[in-house]
């Protein structure tokens, strides 16, 4: 551990600012990506629960050390993890078979953990996750994009006013050698005129992206509405 910490992590009244000042700091940090791509739980939200969660472990300390309640020190802190969830289960949306939200999700239960780390006085492991979030929503967000962009299996959601819309996607695969690997035919529920739409599951032909695909498929008139989901 590194010794310039060693003077906080005694728990009197400037330790406790300390570490509720940083929980702030990796709170907001972990919450502006998500802020910048204007998820349900962004700045604000990552920075008050990363707070909570230090103070709750500060909380369990205090209880402990000054009050002499001889109780679990962790128990406070496990509720935490336990209760995180629901947050994170309300970030989640799906449409159109399409799950949004995951790794805010994944993020606000992440910055709870890394506040009771601060709130606890581990400030090194705290600090390292703060960084290591960083870097999951960031760089390794451009490594999935990538991955994503050149993969075997898309599933497409497509909504269209005839049957010669499909008839054209159809006639479009056969000439790129895009394999069809499931297909479900239902009606809209989202707009009003409860247009038809299909789901479908396509293996791509490795010499033609992803991109490629979309932009033909748009073009196509009698399609409405078309995206991956």
């Amino acid at each position: 551990m590194l010794s310039i910490f060693d003077g906080l992590r005694q728990l009197n009244m400037y330790s406790a600012a300390f570490r509720l000042f940083l929980a702030v700091i990796c709170g907001g940090i972990i919450g502006l990506e998500r802020e910048f791509k204007r998820r349900p739980a962004g700045f604000r939200t990552h920075i008050l629960i990363c707070l909570g969660a230090a103070m709750t472990t500060l909380t369990s300390q205090f209880l402990y050390l000054y009050m002499h309640y001889f109780t679990d020190m962790a128990r406070l802190g496990a509720q935490v993890i336990a209760g995180i969830g629901f947050i994170g289960a309300g970030t989640i949306i799906t449409r159109r078979e399409r799950i949004k939200g995951l790794t805010t999700a994944a993020g606000l239960w992440a910055a709870a953990i890394v506040g009771l780390a601060i709130g606890g006085g581990f400030y090194e492991g705290a600090l390292i996750t703060t960084v290591l979030i960083e870097l999951a929503e960031l760089v390794f967000a451009q490594i999935d994009f990538a991955l994503l962009k050149h993969s075997p299996e898309i599933n497409l959601y497509i909504e269209y006013e005839s049957r010669e819309a499909l008839d054209t996607v159809f006639a479009y695969f056969r000439e790129k050698e895009i394999r069809l690997i499931d297909l479900e035919i239902t009606h809209s529920k989202v707009t009003a005129k409860h247009n038809a739409c299909a789901i479908l599951s396509v293996r791509m032909n490795r010499h033609v992206t992803a991109d490629e695909m979309m932009v033909k498929l748009k073009s196509i008139k009698e399609i409405i509405l078309i995206e991956e989901i």
